[in-house]
C-alpha cells in the first residue's frame, strides 16, 4: 500500500483514519469497526463491501 495514499484515505462512514493490515490486505477503520478490502492493490472503500470486525480485532 502506498504510504501517501494511506495518508489521504479515510473511512467513508466515520471520516476517521485507517490502518493497513498487509497480511489480510484490508484497511481497518477501528471507529467504524469495519475492514475494507484491498483487491489487486486497489482499496474498495464501499461500506457494503467491508466486513464487520470482531471486538478483539479493533481493540488491539
Amino acid at each position: 500500500m502506498n504510504a501517501k495514499l494511506l495518508e489521504i484515505l479515510v473511512c467513508p462512514v466515520t471520516k476517521g483514519p485507517l490502518v493497513y493490515d498487509k497480511q489480510k490486505q484490508e484497511l481497518i477503520s477501528r471507529s467504524a469497526r469495519l475492514a475494507y478490502p484491498v483487491r489487486d492493490g486497489i482499496p474498495v472503500m464501499l461500506e457494503e463491501e467491508a466486513r464487520r470486525l470482531e471486538e478483539h480485532e479493533y481493540t488491539e
